[in-house]
Protein backbone atom coordinates (compact mmCIF):
# COMPACT_ATOMS: atom_id res chain seq x y z
CA UNK A 1 0.00 0.00 0.00
CA UNK A 2 3.00 2.42 0.37
CA UNK A 3 3.72 2.88 -3.65
CA UNK A 4 0.79 4.50 -4.41
CA UNK A 5 1.34 6.86 -1.45
CA UNK A 6 4.48 7.70 -2.76
CA UNK A 7 3.50 8.33 -6.11
CA UNK A 8 0.46 10.76 -5.17
CA UNK A 9 3.08 12.95 -3.54
CA UNK A 10 5.78 12.75 -6.49
CA UNK A 11 2.13 13.99 -8.31
CA UNK A 12 1.49 17.05 -5.98
CA UNK A 13 5.10 18.08 -6.11
CA UNK A 14 5.17 18.22 -9.81
CA UNK A 15 2.02 20.65 -9.52
CA UNK A 16 3.51 22.85 -7.00
CA UNK A 17 6.89 22.83 -8.95
CA UNK A 18 5.31 24.25 -12.10
CA UNK A 19 3.52 26.59 -10.30
CA UNK A 20 6.68 28.03 -8.58
CA UNK A 21 8.10 28.14 -12.42
CA UNK A 22 4.97 30.23 -13.16
CA UNK A 23 5.57 32.69 -10.41
CA UNK A 24 9.07 32.84 -10.89
CA UNK A 25 8.69 33.31 -14.95
CA UNK A 26 6.26 36.31 -14.51
CA UNK A 27 8.91 38.09 -11.68
CA UNK A 28 11.31 37.70 -14.57
CA UNK A 29 8.58 39.22 -17.11
CA UNK A 30 8.84 35.96 -19.09
CA UNK A 31 5.96 34.24 -20.93
CA UNK A 32 5.88 30.66 -18.25
CA UNK A 33 5.34 29.05 -20.93
CA UNK A 34 8.66 29.44 -22.43
CA UNK A 35 10.40 27.52 -19.42
CA UNK A 36 10.77 24.04 -19.91
CA UNK A 37 10.68 22.09 -17.41
CA UNK A 38 12.54 18.75 -17.53
CA UNK A 39 11.57 15.56 -14.86
CA UNK A 40 15.23 14.18 -13.85
CA UNK A 41 13.76 10.62 -13.61
CA UNK A 42 17.18 8.53 -12.71
CA UNK A 43 16.99 6.01 -10.34
CA UNK A 44 13.35 6.19 -10.14
CA UNK A 45 11.34 3.03 -11.78
CA UNK A 46 8.72 3.17 -14.73
CA UNK A 47 6.03 3.04 -12.45
CA UNK A 48 6.53 6.44 -10.72
CA UNK A 49 7.49 8.12 -14.22
CA UNK A 50 4.28 7.25 -15.29
CA UNK A 51 2.28 8.54 -12.87
CA UNK A 52 4.01 12.15 -13.48
CA UNK A 53 2.93 11.00 -17.38
CA UNK A 54 -0.87 10.10 -16.67
CA UNK A 55 -0.80 13.62 -14.68
CA UNK A 56 0.01 15.33 -18.14
CA UNK A 57 3.48 16.06 -18.39
CA UNK A 58 5.33 15.02 -20.84
CA UNK A 59 9.18 15.81 -20.73
CA UNK A 60 11.77 13.75 -18.89
CA UNK A 61 15.45 13.58 -18.32
CA UNK A 62 17.56 10.45 -17.75
CA UNK A 63 21.44 10.61 -16.73
CA UNK A 64 22.53 6.96 -17.23
CA UNK A 65 22.56 5.19 -20.42
CA UNK A 66 21.83 1.20 -19.33
CA UNK A 67 19.33 2.54 -16.97
CA UNK A 68 17.20 5.15 -20.15
CA UNK A 69 17.95 2.54 -22.57
CA UNK A 70 15.84 0.17 -20.01
CA UNK A 71 13.27 2.79 -18.82
CA UNK A 72 12.30 5.01 -22.25
CA UNK A 73 10.64 1.53 -24.52
CA UNK A 74 8.36 0.66 -21.49
CA UNK A 75 6.88 4.06 -21.94
CA UNK A 76 4.76 5.93 -24.22
CA UNK A 77 6.72 7.13 -27.65
CA UNK A 78 5.18 11.00 -27.37
CA UNK A 79 7.77 11.60 -24.18
CA UNK A 80 10.23 14.07 -25.35
CA UNK A 81 13.66 12.77 -23.62
CA UNK A 82 16.45 14.68 -22.52
CA UNK A 83 19.92 13.08 -21.71
CA UNK A 84 21.43 14.91 -19.57
CA UNK A 85 25.10 15.29 -18.33
CA UNK A 86 28.79 13.21 -20.06
CA UNK A 87 28.89 10.65 -22.04
CA UNK A 88 31.46 7.62 -23.78
CA UNK A 89 31.60 8.69 -26.82
CA UNK A 90 31.20 4.53 -27.65
CA UNK A 91 27.89 4.71 -25.99
CA UNK A 92 26.44 7.04 -28.14
CA UNK A 93 24.88 4.33 -30.73
CA UNK A 94 23.53 2.75 -27.73
CA UNK A 95 21.21 5.75 -26.33
CA UNK A 96 20.22 7.04 -30.18
CA UNK A 97 19.41 3.73 -30.84
CA UNK A 98 17.99 2.28 -27.65
CA UNK A 99 15.59 6.03 -27.43
CA UNK A 100 14.21 6.68 -30.74
CA UNK A 101 12.40 9.56 -29.07
CA UNK A 102 15.28 11.33 -27.68
CA UNK A 103 15.28 15.12 -28.46
CA UNK A 104 17.86 16.63 -26.50
CA UNK A 105 21.31 16.02 -25.54
CA UNK A 106 22.42 18.44 -22.99
CA UNK A 107 26.08 17.92 -22.56
CA UNK A 108 28.00 17.98 -25.43
CA UNK A 109 31.30 19.46 -24.14
CA UNK A 110 33.98 18.86 -27.02
CA UNK A 111 34.57 18.11 -30.23
CA UNK A 112 34.84 14.38 -30.13
CA UNK A 113 30.79 13.88 -28.46
CA UNK A 114 29.42 16.42 -30.84
CA UNK A 115 31.05 14.63 -34.15
CA UNK A 116 30.15 10.57 -32.91
CA UNK A 117 26.11 12.01 -32.23
CA UNK A 118 26.18 13.67 -35.98
CA UNK A 119 27.84 10.57 -37.26
CA UNK A 120 25.23 8.10 -35.48
CA UNK A 121 21.83 10.21 -36.31
CA UNK A 122 23.10 9.96 -39.81
CA UNK A 123 23.27 6.38 -39.65
CA UNK A 124 20.73 6.00 -37.72
CA UNK A 125 18.41 7.84 -40.03
CA UNK A 126 16.28 9.65 -37.33
CA UNK A 127 15.75 13.51 -36.93
CA UNK A 128 18.32 16.01 -35.68
CA UNK A 129 19.04 16.02 -32.74
CA UNK A 130 19.06 18.76 -30.56
CA UNK A 131 21.96 19.90 -28.64
CA UNK A 132 23.24 22.06 -25.65
CA UNK A 133 26.71 22.58 -25.48
CA UNK A 134 27.66 21.98 -21.59
CA UNK A 135 29.83 24.77 -20.17
CA UNK A 136 31.41 24.39 -16.86
CA UNK A 137 30.89 27.62 -14.95
CA UNK A 138 31.91 26.94 -11.61
CA UNK A 139 35.86 25.71 -12.81
CA UNK A 140 35.28 22.39 -10.58
CA UNK A 141 38.11 20.15 -12.25
CA UNK A 142 35.48 17.23 -11.87
CA UNK A 143 32.86 18.77 -13.60
CA UNK A 144 32.07 17.93 -17.00
CA UNK A 145 32.00 21.12 -19.64
CA UNK A 146 34.05 23.38 -21.86
CA UNK A 147 35.79 26.12 -20.21
CA UNK A 148 33.76 29.02 -21.03
CA UNK A 149 36.26 30.91 -23.25
CA UNK A 150 36.03 27.94 -25.54
CA UNK A 151 32.29 27.64 -25.99
CA UNK A 152 32.09 30.14 -29.21
CA UNK A 153 34.69 27.71 -30.68
CA UNK A 154 32.44 24.31 -29.79
CA UNK A 155 29.27 26.17 -30.46
CA UNK A 156 30.53 26.77 -33.75
CA UNK A 157 32.06 23.20 -34.50
CA UNK A 158 28.33 22.28 -34.11
CA UNK A 159 27.06 24.27 -36.23
CA UNK A 160 29.28 23.99 -39.36
CA UNK A 161 30.41 20.48 -39.04
CA UNK A 162 27.64 18.41 -37.35
CA UNK A 163 24.63 19.06 -39.89
CA UNK A 164 22.87 16.50 -38.15
CA UNK A 165 22.69 18.06 -34.98
CA UNK A 166 20.80 21.31 -34.50
CA UNK A 167 22.58 23.46 -31.87
CA UNK A 168 20.01 24.97 -29.77
CA UNK A 169 21.66 26.39 -26.65
CA UNK A 170 23.77 26.13 -23.74
CA UNK A 171 24.04 24.52 -19.96
CA UNK A 172 25.71 24.20 -16.92
CA UNK A 173 25.65 21.88 -13.78
CA UNK A 174 26.21 24.43 -10.66
CA UNK A 175 28.31 23.50 -7.14
CA UNK A 176 26.89 20.80 -5.25
CA UNK A 177 25.93 23.56 -2.80
CA UNK A 178 24.70 26.36 -4.94
CA UNK A 179 26.86 28.76 -3.54
CA UNK A 180 27.97 29.71 -6.79
CA UNK A 181 25.04 29.86 -8.24
CA UNK A 182 24.32 33.38 -9.29
CA UNK A 183 27.74 33.51 -10.70
CA UNK A 184 27.45 30.59 -12.35
CA UNK A 185 24.21 31.98 -14.15
CA UNK A 186 25.72 35.06 -15.26
CA UNK A 187 28.80 33.43 -16.33
CA UNK A 188 26.62 31.37 -18.55
CA UNK A 189 24.52 34.03 -19.57
CA UNK A 190 27.45 35.53 -20.79
CA UNK A 191 28.53 32.86 -22.99
CA UNK A 192 25.18 33.05 -24.77
CA UNK A 193 26.22 36.82 -25.69
CA UNK A 194 29.69 35.65 -27.12
CA UNK A 195 28.05 32.71 -29.09
CA UNK A 196 24.81 34.70 -30.22
CA UNK A 197 26.97 37.21 -31.76
CA UNK A 198 29.50 34.60 -33.52
CA UNK A 199 27.02 32.58 -35.00
CA UNK A 200 23.99 35.69 -35.76
CA UNK A 201 21.64 34.25 -33.86
CA UNK A 202 19.47 36.15 -31.29
CA UNK A 203 19.42 35.20 -27.56
CA UNK A 204 15.58 33.83 -27.85
CA UNK A 205 17.55 31.05 -30.32
CA UNK A 206 19.86 29.97 -27.98
CA UNK A 207 18.75 28.36 -25.00
CA UNK A 208 19.84 28.41 -21.48
CA UNK A 209 19.94 25.27 -19.46
CA UNK A 210 20.30 25.90 -16.11
CA UNK A 211 18.82 25.56 -12.26
CA UNK A 212 17.69 22.42 -10.31
CA UNK A 213 15.91 21.20 -7.91
CA UNK A 214 17.74 24.11 -5.43
CA UNK A 215 18.11 26.74 -7.45
CA UNK A 216 15.79 26.44 -10.51
CA UNK A 217 13.08 30.04 -9.09
CA UNK A 218 16.67 31.83 -9.11
CA UNK A 219 17.65 30.39 -12.92
CA UNK A 220 14.27 31.48 -14.20
CA UNK A 221 14.59 34.79 -13.08
CA UNK A 222 18.03 34.80 -14.28
CA UNK A 223 17.30 34.03 -17.43
CA UNK A 224 17.26 30.02 -17.84
CA UNK A 225 14.81 28.45 -20.31
CA UNK A 226 15.12 24.85 -19.17
CA UNK A 227 15.52 23.83 -15.66
CA UNK A 228 16.29 20.01 -14.58
CA UNK A 229 14.14 19.07 -11.71
CA UNK A 230 14.83 15.55 -9.95
CA UNK A 231 14.67 15.53 -6.24
CA UNK A 232 11.79 17.95 -5.57
CA UNK A 233 9.52 16.16 -7.27
CA UNK A 234 10.64 11.94 -7.31
CA UNK A 235 12.39 12.56 -3.72
CA UNK A 236 15.98 11.15 -2.70
CA UNK A 237 17.30 8.97 -5.26
CA UNK A 238 18.46 5.60 -4.73
CA UNK A 239 22.08 5.47 -6.30
CA UNK A 240 22.83 1.91 -5.28
CA UNK A 241 22.53 0.55 -8.89
CA UNK A 242 24.05 3.57 -10.53
CA UNK A 243 26.38 2.32 -13.86
CA UNK A 244 28.74 4.56 -15.42
CA UNK A 245 28.47 6.65 -18.84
Amino acid sequence: MAAPAVEGVAVTALRSVLLRVRQAAERAATQPERVRVVAVSKTKPVSLIRQIYDAGHRCFGENYVQEFVQKAPQLPEDIEWHFIGHLQSNKVKTLLGGVPNLAFFEGVDNEKIANHLDRAVLSLERNPLKIFVQVNTSGEPSKSGIDPSGCVRLAEHVKSHCPHLEFSGLMTIGMPDYTSTPENFRTLSKCRVEVCKALGMTEDQCELSMGMSGDYEQAIEMGSTNVRIGSTIFGPRDYSKKQPN
